[in-house]
């Protein structure tokens, strides 16, 4: 087990540490802050990987927070030389040019620090109770003071609302109500999970009533299998947050004797009717929790995914790819590239079912990226064993 990595700074000539629970990277050096600071000061602090440990109202470090995020955010005056056309090649440029300046913006926005008490108490006026959200995140406090970045405070509160109402998917012609958990990505985009309702069952699943969900995350996906007939689901993930997740939603859907959690890398043991996989869609350095959902460095879970398919599948079984063509467009993977990596793993494309987008970026003309999600379709690939 890794020891808990450990902030330290200077304090009233004492040097204080307490467990660092942000899922960024450890400030190059620490100061405190406070009101007295001007914006223009904490930004050039930010900027250079300082952190800003704030010791005054807790409601004017939120204002702190909003003016850092204007100064980064502030449109800057490049000369730039428009392309006349959306070539995959401009778009991939695009995007990598984006993830570097979210990783900036990121990195300088997570220099606004909050102590925690070992209670999870925050002792700044005007400050939230955020013990039982944080309680929910972290589990039950022990005593120990900890240092959170004042916008994954923020996650961490929001998460726990979140959790509290739920989200609504779609499927199968009524509402599946998904509480996502703090760190496991919520299922927004339904029509990856409309996908998996109404594409037609392999009929080897009429008689080896097994299907595996590979990546369950919040558990939706094993939820619409196990309600649309699967007898019995093997749902696997890397996460122990995940598995958490989903065990508390299969619960309140009533579905937890059906589905059977198992922590694993891909596949557990045995072979299935059904597989279904619905990996990251970006191959990309993921850089918190939540983008581990979205961004899937080297394809590793999709080729991982495709190798150890046919060794899982019985006799007439099927398995199930959801993937965006979103990396196609960014030019960050080709459709040749994917159909080469079926074919050698001795897997063939019975069918594929498309269906385009609805979420808001596809429509928003002012994302660096619309080109791309404009154009952007998920698909659900029908693969099977290619014959001997």
């Amino acid at each position: 087990m890794n020891a808990p990595t450990l902030l330290t700074w200077s304090e009233k000539d004492t040097t204080r540490s307490a467990l660092w629970r942000s899922d960024q990277v450890l400030p190059k050096h620490v100061v405190l802050a406070d009101d007295t600071m001007t914006a223009d000061t904490a930004y050039r602090l930010a900027c250079a990987g300082t952190g800003l440990l704030w010791r005054s109202d807790f409601q004017n470090a939120r204002q702190m927070l909003q003016a850092l995020t204007r100064r980064i955010d502030k449109p800057k005056k490049v000369r730039t030389k428009k392309p006349t056309t959306d070539t995959p090649v401009v778009a991939g440029a695009a995007f990598h040019t984006h993830r570097q300046a979210q990783a900036q913006r990121t990195r300088v926005l997570s220099q606004v620090l909050i102590e925690l008490n070992g209670d999870y108490g925050i002792d700044l006026r005007r400050a939230p109770d955020a013990k039982a959200a944080c309680a929910q995140a972290f589990g039950p406090a022990n005593g120990q003071a900890s240092v959170i970045s004042l916008r994954s405070l923020q996650g961490v509160i929001g998460a726990f609302e979140w959790r509290k109402n739920g989200v609504e998917v779609p499927a199968m012609g009524e509402a599946l109500r998904i509480y996502p958990h703090y760190g496991v990505f919520s299922p927004v985009r339904g029509e990856y999970v409309d996908l998996v309702a109404k594409t037609p069952l392999p009929e080897a699943l009429k008689t080896h009533s097994l299907a595996f969900d590979i990546g369950v995350g919040t558990g939706v996906l094993s939820a619409v299998l196990a309600r649309r007939g699967a007898a019995q689901v093997v749902a696997t993930d890397m996460s122990e947050r995940a598995l958490a997740c989903a065990r508390d939603n299969l619960q309140r859907l009533g579905l937890q004797n059906q589905v059977q959690l198992v922590h694993a890398d891909l596949f557990p043991p045995g072979h299935a009717a059904l597989i279904v996989c619905n990996p990251p869609w970006l191959p990309a350095r993921p850089t918190s929790l939540l983008e581990h959902a979205v961004y899937d460095e080297g394809s590793q879970m999709l080729k991982g995914f495709l190798s150890g398919l046919s060794a899982h599948l019985c006799e007439g079984g099927e398995g199930w790819l959801i993937l965006s063509d979103l990396a196609e467009h960014l030019g960050l993977r080709t459709r040749d590239a994917l159909l080469s990596w079926i074919s050698e793993a001795g897997l063939q494309v019975l069918d594929r079912l498309d269906v385009k987008p609805v979420h808001a970026k596809a429509q928003d003309a002012s994302d660096p990226l619309h080109a791309a999600r404009s154009a952007e379709v998920t698909s659900l690939w029908r693969l099977g064993v290619m014959p001997a």
